[in-house]
């Protein structure tokens, strides 16, 4: 029974990893790359892994160092592609469009604002928990986040509420 536990266990850490990498690079292939180098930093480095924390905090941090070692070895970001936030929108499901503009802006977040949110929001770590895990101060957390949130309320507010029409019909 524990070895079902442990593989359960590192299945559930592999996908946080893997929804973490996509938060951050907003690319399937870019985040496959970004867990697969983790991974292994992780088995190199298993050592450093204190038994008494949190693995999948551990993890998570070495996702966001591999991204943000990645990131300063690019010269220039030469991919930028969205389709993680690409949602099949049927022409009769409105909610579906929303969630497809709203994936759109969280995408469009600076990298600083969409990692604090994905990591307090989709994973559910505390400010102080995400503050640790980025190295930075929980008043930085708290900032990022609430700029990210006025940053996509924003944007939906600019959006038209009435962007649907009837074809063939009446508009009301």
């Amino acid at each position: 029974m524990t070895g079902k536990r442990t593989d359960m266990e590192m299945e559930a850490d592999l996908r946080a990893m893997r929804r973490y990498a996509r938060a951050l690079s907003r690319d399937h292939v870019a985040a496959d790359d970004v867990v697969q180098d983790a991974v292994m930093r992780a088995i190199e480095r298993r050592d450093q892994f204190q038994p008494d924390r949190s693995r999948r905090r551990w993890l998570l941090a070495i996702v966001h160092n591999v991204f943000i070692s990645a990131k300063r070895r690019e010269a220039a970001e030469t991919r930028r592609n969205l389709a993680f936030a690409q949602i099949q929108v049927d022409p009769d499901q409105e909610v579906r469009a929303d969630l497809m503009q709203v994936a759109r802006a969280f995408a469009d977040l600076p990298d600083h604002q969409r990692a604090v949110m994905h990591l307090t929001v989709v994973e559910g770590l505390s400010y102080q928990e995400s503050a640790d895990l980025l190295g930075i101060a929980v008043g930085t957390v708290m900032s990022r986040l609430a700029r990210a949130r006025a940053t996509l309320r924003q944007d939906r507010d600019r959006q038209p509420r009435d962007r649907l029409r009837i074809v063939g019909g009446q508009d009301e």
